[in-house]
């Protein structure tokens, strides 16, 4: 899925600072998380120190961008006026196979079909030619 618009005109994400290292990655088309060099844990929400023992010693690492639909909720009210022709649209909480949460949508399937425990696979839609962000699809 690639859609590049350089008419985007949702809210677009903080790629500065470690956000960047997770933003160029999904531009690449690849998922990134951190692991902890010393516990092994692994996160998906940039931050310079391991969420399982505080370490600041991490690598990032590609993840399978595969997962299983966790949580799920529909937006139907209209919050920002860019999402206005999106609504009723879905927002996930994906459970990648590597164990972290991650917040998404699901593209290229019906409300009614997105259901909790479904699997789900990484796709990236480059919304403007400097940021893809990750999606998903149905497995």
């Amino acid at each position: 899925m690639s859609t590049s618009n350089t008419n985007y005109s949702k809210p677009l994400p903080d790629t500065e600072g470690l956000h960047g290292i997770f933003w160029e990655g999904a531009r690449r088309g690849e998922l990134l998380l951190q692991q902890c060099r010393e516990c092994g844990t692994k996160w998906n929400q940039a931050s310079g120190f391991c969420p399982g023992c505080l370490a600041a010693d991490f690598d990032w690492v590609p993840a399978a961008g595969t997962g299983t639909i966790y949580a799920r909720i529909f937006m139907h009210q209209v919050y920002w006026p860019s999402f206005k022709d999106d609504v009723p649209y879905n927002v996930v909480w994906v459970e990648l196979d590597e164990g972290p949460l991650m917040t998404a949508n699901v593209v290229e399937a019906a409300n009614e079909d997105i259901e909790i425990g479904r699997r789900v696979q990484v796709v990236f839609d480059a919304v403007t030619p400097e940021i893809t962000i990750p999606k998903f699809r149905l497995a």
